[in-house]
């Protein structure tokens, strides 16, 4: 029965980078238990990176979405309504920060970096949502992925943390105001997971090292984890679950 627990959905995902990334992890979960994908990549010098794993889901539609060009979004949207007529559920796994703006201070964070970050990670939701909702006829789920530093300073963590914040803050929003469709919005949590993006963090290894450690369960967790926890959700078996945030990092936030 598992294996069948998505037949007949169709998904979008967004924000795969290489077959190492989250949303990789979580794409090879939803098509390993029945869904139709649509795949997205961020722009030509990406799509190399993403191509070996769409060419292990099965003829997905896969196209370009680069939210700060204009036009892409919506165009996938379009091509989505088109070919489907329909949607199921969403993730939504990008975020970005400029490099000097990311490993500075928090107070010391630039006015253009804050606005990137604050567009690019938290704000392509919203506009997301707004287009994706119509497709959501029969109800429908929309994934968000966050981190602790989001609830908690996390050293070297930064300004992601704030916009993290935020990101939350605008899930538990969407879901509230998206209810009535049958329409539920959640984000998972993950711990940190060595990853192009969590590399990018300053002192990542660090970081890793003291997750495991600090863990109850003394070990890092895989795209594949994140992957189960996000077919959970989009499933009817979570038709209750609206406005949460899932933890997938061994129990590392509940330790003081």
């Amino acid at each position: 029965m598992l294996d069948t627990l998505l037949k007949g959905k169709r998904g979008l995902v967004v924000g795969i980078a290489n077959e190492h990334s989250i949303a990789a992890g979580c794409a090879m979960a939803f098509h390993e238990v029945g869904a139709e994908l649509a795949i997205t990549y961020g722009h030509e010098k990406s799509k190399p990176f993403v191509e070996p794993v769409v060419a292990k889901l099965g003829n997905p539609l896969f196209m370009p979405m680069d939210v700060e060009v204009d036009g892409q979004m919506e165009a996938v949207f379009e091509r989505i309504d088109k070919e489907w007529g329909q949607l199921d559920f969403m993730l939504h796994s990008i975020a970005y920060c400029p490099k000097d703006d990311l490993h500075g201070p928090v107070s010391e964070c630039s006015k253009a970096g804050f606005a990137q970050a604050m567009d690019i990670s938290v704000h392509s939701l919203i506009r997301m949502t707004r287009l994706a909702t119509p497709l959501m006829k029969n109800g429908g789920s929309i994934l968000t992925m966050s981190y602790y530093g989001a609830e908690k300073v996390v050293d070297h963590y930064n300004i992601m943390g704030p916009v993290k914040s935020a990101l939350e803050g605008t899930m538990r929003y969407l879901a509230s105001e998206l209810g009535p469709q049958h329409i539920r919005v959640n984000a998972i949590s993950p711990g940190p997971l060595q990853t192009r993006a969590g590399s990018g963090i300053d002192h990542f290894d660090e970081l890793i090292d003291a997750a495991r450690k600090r863990a109850p369960e003394q070990r890092l967790v895989s795209t594949d984890d994140v992957g189960q926890m996000a077919v959970g959700l989009v499933s009817d078996l979570s038709r209750n679950v609206t406005g949460n945030v899932a933890f997938v990092d061994g129990g590392y936030h509940i330790r003081a």
